[in-house]
């Protein structure tokens, strides 16, 4: 079991980076392949980035290709989530989602893949 509190949300200006963070409860972090999902308001909840539980393996969402990066430590239990050149389409409700994996690389892209979910953060953006 893991519990997830994502941070770093709020408002950013157009253009502008952010680091989002999550933080995972236990001691078996290391375990879990991470990912970020978001959902803006009236649309479904999409698949942002995702990192394997090594770290050695990253995958990124068409759209987050080139301004989002995916990074995890697992000494200190926490996956972050950097977005440089912040569009208004950035702005969202972000999730971060954890999977228990034997796997060193292997990496998720589907909700229903992921056991553990976070609240979310709201990212908000002005232009």
């Amino acid at each position: 079991q893991v519990q997830l509190v994502e941070s770093g949300g709020g408002l950013v200006q157009a253009g502008g980076s952010l680091r989002l963070s999550c933080a995972a409860s236990g001691r078996t972090f290391s375990t879990y392949a991470l990912g970020w999902f978001r959902q803006a308001p009236g649309n479904k909840r999409e698949f942002v980035a995702a990192i394997s539980r090594s770290g050695s393996s990253t995958r990124y969402a068409d759209s987050a290709k080139g301004r989002f990066a995916i990074s995890r430590d697992n000494a200190k239990n926490t996956v972050y989530l950097q977005v440089n050149s912040v569009q208004p389409e950035d702005a969202a409700v972000y999730y971060c989602a954890a999977t228990g994996t034997s796997s060193g690389t292997a990496i998720w892209s589907i909700e229903y893949e992921y056991n553990y979910w976070g609240q979310g953060t709201q990212v908000t953006v002005s232009s």
